[in-house]
């Protein structure tokens, strides 16, 4: 089934999916054997077949006493949905673009799913001219960390706080205390800020919830917030063991 449904999503119907897959394992054949073979009407079978064809998925020779298909090979038929799907893209990229128009009017914007977070994440970082900041669990360095080394490269200020274990070395980069990662439950959450002008925040990994705004009030406090924390971590680089001890225990755990 799971074939089925990814056929389907390319634009086949199921029952051309169903035909298309019954060819795989056992060509050439009649419509009467693909009817058996599929699980499906011989009427539909040769509709399904009919539309195969025109879209180039099987081809047909005719015999003296029937009618025999074969499929066409998997990787030629998926090369040329590729390369249509591309120009399709492309296409409308360049006649919607220019039809679109982004109101900057401050709102909050909310929205599920980790996927759709994260590509929203990559579409700020893509766009950032001048600073990111940004706190990153371990899943999202490793999904966004191509993005940010090609954005750093292109000059764009890095301020990064990391909540998990994973390595990261670009711009000024801080390890969130473990102990305030679980005070302020920010084991699953992604924040980014783009230019003092976007703000975005995802909590969980399994069930996403997302916010994004332009709201001015609401992108300083995300910043701040970050830019609050990288500072602090410098400054705890700096105390020394006599000075921490000087904390009240509960704040001197914070900082670990």
């Amino acid at each position: 089934m799971e074939w089925i449904d990814q056929l389907v999503a390319l634009g086949l119907t199921e029952y051309e999916s169903k035909v298309y897959l019954a060819l795989l394992g056992e060509n050439p054949a009649t419509g009467y054997q693909i009817s058996r073979a599929a699980g499906i009407p011989r009427s539909m079978v040769y509709e399904a077949l009919g539309r195969l064809e025109a879209r180039g998925a099987v081809l047909k020779t005719q015999e003296e006493k029937a009618a025999f298909y074969r499929p066409v090979d998997p990787n030629a038929l998926l090369d040329r949905y590729e390369k249509e799907t591309r120009a399709r893209i492309k296409a409308l990229r360049a006649g919607l673009l220019p039809l679109y128009t982004r109101q900057e009017e401050g709102k909050l914007w909310n929205f599920r799913g980790r996927k759709d977070a994260l590509a929203y994440a990559a579409q700020m970082i893509d766009r950032a001219e001048q600073e990111l900041m940004l706190v990153l669990t371990d899943a999202d360095v490793a999904e966004l960390e191509e993005l940010l080394r090609e954005a750093h490269e292109r000059g764009v200020q890095l301020g990064v706080m990391l909540t998990g274990k994973a390595n990261f070395d670009l711009g000024q980069v801080v390890r969130h205390p473990r102990r305030e990662t679980e005070l302020h439950r920010m084991e699953e959450t992604l924040i980014v800020v783009t230019d003092e002008r976007e703000f975005l925040i995802a909590s969980g990994h399994a069930t996403t919830e997302a916010t994004v705004t332009t709201n001015a009030n609401m992108v300083l406090i995300a910043r701040q917030f970050i830019w609050m924390e990288l500072f602090a971590q410098r400054i705890f680089a700096r105390l020394g063991d006599h000075l921490l001890e000087l904390l009240d225990p509960e704040d001197r755990q914070a900082l670990h």
